[in-house]
């Protein structure tokens, strides 16, 4: 039995609508997953994410491990137990943590050994112990460990990551295969810097080792715009249409339109949530800064005809207070607007699809930001 079913397809375009089947319920895509990188979408509770219209969140592999740990988590039988957030969730690798984060990595055939950033602490991070650690976890899609190159990168750089990543994921296969952890699903990662010989290859690599959804990773590291969507471009269609497609760490609005353009299904990222801390907050305008002096007297709420919780409730002129005033109350209702932002554009994608009308709504989407954009 397939894990993903294409429900309907643009004529013109790549774009397609699918239903992502998992053990916590059905995901619908194509969908946005807010980031819970230390098992919380950080301000809000799993009730506010739900009423803003999330449906799968994403926790992390690599900070989840070092603090609480596996021993603690192993308590609740997961982090569904441990977050009492009972929708899906994907957990990734690690591997892109280990990357940005860790001190004095050194990566080699066995896995990665890296010094905390918490504690100074020294780990091995191997294919076998992603996975297990994921296991512990019991996050409904688990992702391969892989490794994860700084752009610009060398093209024998990128030929040595896609032959590690490779190998990395036979071995997250074979100890997945073993656990019989068959209501768990596994992702592969393609690999290949922004070469597309590599990527063509990573991408073969991935398909005969045989995963439940294969995502492009290596994208969003600093490559310009229309590098990442050329790479997109030509992956994409690499993968099999069977199968969810994954495009890991973007983005802004547009990257979601035109990536799902393009066929994408399923992202993650933290734009929505770390720019309503900044007290950025997004409608189909564009962007407005609530700490703009001219929504001081500003009695709207952030989006007319928004049903978030934040717009049904506040005035620019109170969200404006607040973020100014630095009161923690500030960073939930942005993020909350944000949040249901993200999902509520998804939505509309999804229901463009289903009409065959993507076409039209991305020219509609684009005219929006055009006429009236507030990006102050």
């Amino acid at each position: 039995m397939t894990n993903f079913n294409v429900v309907a397809k643009c004529k013109k375009t790549r774009a397609r609508a699918g239903l992502l089947h998992t053990r916590h319920g059905i995901v619908e895509t194509p969908v946005f997953m807010p980031v819970g990188t230390l098992a919380t979408v950080k301000s809000l509770s799993p009730e506010e994410l739900l009423e803003a219209g999330a449906q799968i969140i994403l926790g992390n592999t690599y900070h989840l491990y070092l603090r609480p740990g596996c021993e603690v988590i192993n308590l609740f039988s997961g982090l569904h137990g441990f977050t009492n957030w009972h929708r899906p969730i994907l957990t990734d690798s690690g591997g892109f943590q280990v990357f940005s984060l860790a001190k004095l990595a050194k990566i080699n055939e066995e896995g990665v050994t890296f010094q905390s950033h918490i504690d100074g602490s020294r780990h091995l991070l191997t294919p076998e112990k992603a996975v297990e650690i994921q296991i512990c976890l019991n996050s409904d899609i688990m992702m391969c460990l892989d490794n994860c190159i700084a752009y610009p990168s060398s093209k024998n750089e990128a030929k040595d990551s896609v032959k590690l990543s490779s190998a990395w994921a036979k071995r997250c296969k074979k100890v997945w295969d073993e656990n019989k952890h068959a209501q768990n699903l596994l992702f592969g990662i393609i690999q290949g810097g922004m070469f597309k010989d590599l990527r063509k290859i990573s991408a073969e690599e991935m398909l005969e080792i045989g995963f439940n959804g294969y995502a492009v990773g290596g994208l969003s590291v600093g490559e310009p715009k229309d590098i990442m969507f050329d790479i997109a471009e030509f992956t994409l269609p690499l993968l099999p249409d069977i199968k969810p497609k994954y495009v890991m760490g973007t983005g802004t609005p547009e990257d979601l339109v035109e990536l799902v353009s393009l066929g994408a299904d399923m992202f993650d990222c933290v734009i929505p949530t770390r720019n309503a801390r900044n007290g950025q907050m997004f409608t189909k305008s564009g962007t407005i800064n609530i700490s703009n002096s001219r929504f001081r007297y500003d009695t709207d709420p952030v989006e007319e005809g928004c049903t978030c919780y934040t717009c049904r409730n506040y005035s620019r002129a109170y969200l404006r207070h607040l973020y100014m005033a630095k009161e923690l109350l500030s960073y939930r209702l942005n993020t909350i607007h944000n949040i249901h932002y993200y999902t509520n554009l998804m939505k509309k994608i999804r229901k463009a699809i289903l009409k065959d009308e993507f076409v039209t709504f991305r020219k509609d989407f684009y005219t929006d930001r055009i006429k009236k954009k507030e990006v102050i």
